[in-house]
């Protein structure tokens, strides 16, 4: 009897073992094969190069620039605000501009700070008759540069400033201590005009224009020139070919149009 049940139990025991699994049966049909990579584009042959990118504000430092805010009161708004509606814009409610040219000029002297000190002046004197006969608001620039190099800032870039005939609605002037006789312009003059530029096509990227004051009456007819009065006009010689050229040559990869 105890034969028996021993070996009914290790029956049991056999029965009660979970079963070893076997090889996994192989598939009837394949997987397919990935797909090779398709081949990668041969450029054109004569396709141009990418233009390079327009010189943003980040890529372009800031030159060293003195700020020398003109003299600005109630007066001085209201005569250029008068100003701009006779010459630029009948209806003009404000001195806001967006620029889209830049003026280089000469001063005809030899001292930056005395054409600052000039411009603090908000009426034109009696003496310019042709100047006073069109506006009572005196003359003005954004900028000034010294024989040395230094520029100054006398007003925003963005404000309407009487300094170009047919152009102040839409430029900012560089006035430039010198002329090309007396005070001939200067080395240091061209290379701050070059940095100030580039500076300010960098952060206006309006501007798509560098000219000088002695070019802007050959741009009557121009959409970009605006004199409301047809007979006010006025040729002038600053700051000439000469340093026009030399400031250009060292611009040419921002591509402005001349006159």
């Amino acid at each position: 009897m105890r034969l028996v049940l021993v070996a009914f139990a290790a029956a049991c025991s056999q029965s009660s073992a979970p079963a070893q699994p076997g090889p996994a049966p192989a598939s009837a049909t394949p997987a397919p094969a990935a797909p090779a990579p398709a081949p990668a584009a041969a450029p054109a042959p004569d396709a141009p190069p990418l233009p390079d990118a327009a010189p943003t504000a980040a890529a372009v430092s800031r030159p060293p620039i003195v700020d020398a805010p003109m003299v600005w009161s109630p007066e001085r708004a209201a005569l250029t605000l008068e100003y701009r509606r006779r010459h630029s814009a009948a209806d003009a409610a404000d001195l806001a501009i967006e620029p889209t040219a830049i003026v280089l000029h000469y001063t005809g002297g030899g001292s930056a700070k005395a054409t600052r000190r000039y411009f603090d002046n908000p009426t034109i004197e009696a003496e310019r008759a042709a100047l006073a006969r069109a506006g009572k608001v005196n003359v003005s620039a954004h900028f000034v540069v010294d024989r040395d190099g230094t520029i100054y800032q006398i007003q925003p870039v963005t404000r309407f400033a009487r300094h170009c005939i047919g152009l102040n609605h839409t430029a900012i002037g560089v006035e430039n201590a010198g002329d090309e006789a007396t005070f001939p312009l200067t080395d240091a003059q061209v290379e701050a005009n070059v940095q100030l530029v580039r500076y300010l096509v960098a952060t206006q990227p309006t501007i798509t224009r560098l000219l000088g004051h002695h070019e802007v009456m050959g741009l009557r007819g121009d959409p970009i020139y605006v004199e409301l009065d047809p007979a006010y006009k006025n040729d002038k010689g600053d700051p000439g070919p000469r340093f026009m050229a030399k400031v250009r040559a060292k611009l040419t990869d921002l591509g402005l149009a001349g006159p």
